[in-house]
């Protein structure tokens, strides 16, 4: 496989600029949550991330894509953009230089070169290159295109630490309208089988671990222990549910890590796509989405809660949680000593590491105000939903207004 590169005397340095600024079309490799600021999974406190996911450098293969899907600017059909295609030697040699200075690791994705199975063969040869050559054993998570075989897939596992396949869309017709060389079965597929073999490997890893093997025992260096996909929010005018229910029935099936969420925009005209509406996607969306994919994951919130048949769309003003809070009001307030961990999670004010403490500090003394202050709660808005033994001392609410006033947090 050439490495061709457009510019004669392009440099490593602009080598790797130019492969970041094509991955940003693929957000899903462990960074998505941050890129959107520290506002995005905790409004005041109320919806917390599951722990700091590395901040993960992402390398491209290759830019020269023979899939003409309309929301990416490396399709086919865009004309005003250098080609490359990197040998797996020097992807290898870049993705190592990178991985090295970041500390973090590397996510290895890719365009579709001229077939998922070539692109896949390059990827994997790659990674061999990374592991067997420089013996790097950090974390590498790599990309696997819709309608790749088995084996490579097999083979790419034991040498990466995660693995991804992008659904993108929420509907599948959506592939016909945005995406016209993708499927639902060739990205469910290859989902299926990397969810099986991430099954394999860690009973493989818990059994070496209880018999005090080495991982290298059963010839995994590195093999993948996760899995993570991508959806777009507004390609298809698909409702906020819509994306919830398909991100739920994902992380249920095949045991995903993380479902990454990016604006749908279509901004600028696609050949083959003229009857295609402009769109704009807000990023605010985004930034709700994953409040709500984290309700989902950590308090126990089902879809139909957080965007029910009346409110299928979350909102810009208020995070999922608060708004549960308002269309469930009659539930409040409730009495910190005596309330279940689970009515903790969704009183306004208090995340998961508050109700625990809560739950423990209970069993010694009974809570007051004080103590809660004590334990590090902030009462600026948890006071107005809750008792301590009996006592009240927060704003009580005539109307929903009251309450909504309380908990409005605008989103830009």
């Amino acid at each position: 496989m050439a490495n061709v590169i457009i510019k004669p005397n392009i440099t490593a340095l602009d080598k790797i600029r130019q492969m970041q600024r094509d991955a940003a079309f693929d957000v899903a490799d462990g960074n998505g949550d941050e890129d959107y600021g520290p506002d995005l999974l905790a409004i005041r406190d109320d919806v917390r991330s599951k722990g700091t996911l590395p901040a993960l450098p992402k390398i491209m293969a290759s830019n020269d894509c023979v899939f003409n899907c309309a929301y990416c600017g490396l399709r086919i059909s865009e004309d005003n953009h250098d080609r490359y295609t990197h040998t797996p030697k020097d992807l290898a040699d870049i993705s190592v230089k990178v991985a090295r200075e970041s500390r973090q690791g590397i996510f290895i994705s890719s365009a579709v070169c001229k077939n998922a199975d070539n692109t896949g063969e390059l990827i994997l040869e790659t990674v061999k290159i990374i592991r067997n050559i420089h013996h790097y054993t950090g974390f590498i998570h790599a990309k696997v295109m819709p309608g790749t075989d088995y084996e490579l897939i097999r083979q790419t596992s034991l040498y990466a630490n995660r693995m991804s396949i992008n659904i993108e869309v929420a509907k599948s017709e959506g592939y016909s309208q945005i995406a016209r060389n993708k499927s639902k079965d060739k990205i469910l597929s290859p989902m299926g089988h990397i969810h099986s073999l991430v099954k394999a490997n860690k009973e493989r890893k818990s059994a070496a671990a209880k018999n005090r093997y080495s991982y290298g025992a059963f010839g995994m260096f590195n093999a993948a222990t996760s899995q993570a996909t991508q959806i777009m929010a507004g390609s298809t005018g698909e409702s906020d549910f819509e994306i919830l229910r398909l991100s739920n029935a994902l992380y249920k099936k095949y045991d995903l890590k993380r479902v990454y969420y990016t604006p749908f925009h279509y901004t600028w005209s696609a050949k083959g796509y003229s009857e295609l509406p402009r769109t704009a996607t807000p990023v605010w969306r985004m930034k709700r989405l994953y409040q709500a994919d984290r309700l989902m994951q950590l308090y126990g919130f089902t879809p139909e809660e957080i965007a029910p048949d009346a409110e299928p769309d979350l909102v810009q003003d208020l995070d999922p949680k608060a708004a549960w809070v308002l269309r469930n009001i009659h539930m409040f307030p409730i009495e910190v000593n005596t309330a279940d961990y689970e009515m903790l999670l969704r009183t306004p004010g208090i995340g998961t590491t508050y109700a625990e403490r809560i739950v423990r500090a209970r069993r010694q003394c009974r809570l007051t105000h004080d103590a809660l202050r004590k334990l590090g709660v902030s009462l600026k808005r948890s006071q107005h939903f809750i008792t301590c033994g009996g006592v009240f001392k927060g704003i009580r609410g005539d109307n929903v207004d009251t309450y909504k006033n309380l908990l409005v947090s605008p989103l830009s």
